[in-house]
């Protein structure tokens, strides 16, 4: 992997072309939509540079990278640009050769993308999370409702006896929802994995994955990241180098 690690800025000017047998992916080092395509970049070993950009300051030029202004984004070396955290995911592993992460049937392939779409609920309640302790405000009812999602996602894997969430080994569905569990310590949230004691051991097989451990973030650092971003600090992006 090649690339900026500090963050591109309003004002910083457009990187150059994406060098011929490599792809660039534009993320940010903290977020946990652009940690998925990492995490896929690196589970099949496919050369690429990362360009980091700051979500607080985007520079003029990365909304045609990303109309969204969000990561990641990728960039081909003719020019091509992918965006949106599941399309990127999709992308490369249909492109690029080696271990396929996504189930070629139909059906399994659908229950992995089920499975991702209820997670989006855990999201949303995670965000919830976040703004009430922002705001100093009262957590139980949140973690309440995390806890009952959390609780689907345990049924989820009884039913499929399963090891990870698409079968015996890791594959996209579990680099999709993965960036989240990194942040349940930063949440203040990792007691509600007492009550799902599957997605608990799940977390520990995770941790040992070659592709989380070359993406994983100290807690101490994303802590620290989130306390800066959530004050507006425009140079948040860049905790830490």
């Amino acid at each position: 992997m090649t690339g900026s690690e500090k963050c591109l800025a309003k004002g910083c000017p457009t990187p150059g072309p994406v060098p011929e047998g490599t792809i660039r992916v534009y993320s940010m080092r903290f977020c946990p939509y652009a940690q998925s395509a990492r995490l896929v970049l690196a589970a099949k070993e496919i050369k690429h540079e990362v360009i980091n950009i700051n979500l607080k300051n985007q520079p003029d030029w990365f909304f045609e990278k990303s109309p969204s202004g969000l990561v990641p984004s990728l960039e081909t070396s003719n020019g091509q640009v992918i965006y949106e955290s599941p399309i990127v995911c999709d992308y490369l592993d249909e492109v690029y050769p080696g271990k396929k992460l996504t189930p070629a049937d139909p059906f399994q392939k659908a229950q992995q993308k089920m499975t991702v779409e209820h997670f989006s609920k855990v999201t949303a309640v995670l965000y919830k999370i976040l703004c009430a302790k922002a705001n100093n405000e009262d957590l139980s009812g949140a973690k309440e409702e995390l806890q009952e999602k959390l609780l689907k996602l345990d049924e989820i894997l009884a039913k499929q006896n399963s090891h990870f969430f698409g079968g015996s080994e890791v594959s996209m569905v579990d680099y999709m929802i993965w960036p989240w569990f990194e942040l349940l310590i930063i949440f203040d949230v990792k007691d509600c994995l007492n009550k799902t004691p599957l997605i608990d051991k799940w977390c520990q097989q995770m941790l040992q994955d070659p592709a989380v451990k070359a993406t994983y973030i100290e807690p101490d650092a994303m802590l620290s990241f989130f306390k800066l971003y959530i004050q507006g600090d425009l140079e948040a992006c860049d905790y830490g180098l």
